[in-house]
């Protein structure tokens, strides 16, 4: 299991909103490599198989509307300890309990419009990455 790499995505707020840019800046002058790197969208149902581990839960439907609701861009990062340093740059899901300056901080609406998506174990990044990018897509 590669613990170097980490799974993102830059949902649909803040793609609407103008902020791809600032945050592909913030996570590169954060040390991370971007090793992989798609604009696209997610219809329904891709929306509700990437987040099918929370289908039973009461905000799935929500959560599956949202993130099929406009463009994202998703993205395999590096760097050491990509993981738990990304969850870090990000901040807490609810971005008024986020700490300053993260991600989520500067550029999230909402506890459910929060800016962008990353992945919480190693496991889940290489599941995720995959989920986006075939094996010629990754650098």
């Amino acid at each position: 299991m590669e613990t170097n790499k980490t799974f993102t995505m830059i949902k649909p707020d803040a793609v609407a909103n103008g902020h791809i840019g600032a945050i592909l800046d913030k996570i590169t002058k954060s040390g991370f490599k971007i090793v992989a790197l798609k604009y696209t969208a997610l219809s329904a149902a891709k929306a509700g198989e990437f987040y099918a581990v929370h289908k039973e839960r009461p905000f799935y439907g929500a959560l599956v509307d949202f993130m099929s609701s406009g463009s994202i861009v998703a993205a395999i990062l590096e760097k050491d300890n990509a993981v738990e340093d990304f969850r870090k740059l990000i901040g807490a899901t609810d971005p008024t309990k986020a700490e300053a300056g993260t991600i989520r901080q500067l550029f999230a609406q909402s506890i459910e419009a929060n800016a962008v998506h990353g992945s919480d174990s190693d496991e889940n990044a290489q599941i995720e990455g995959s989920f986006f990018f075939s094996a010629f897509e990754k650098f």
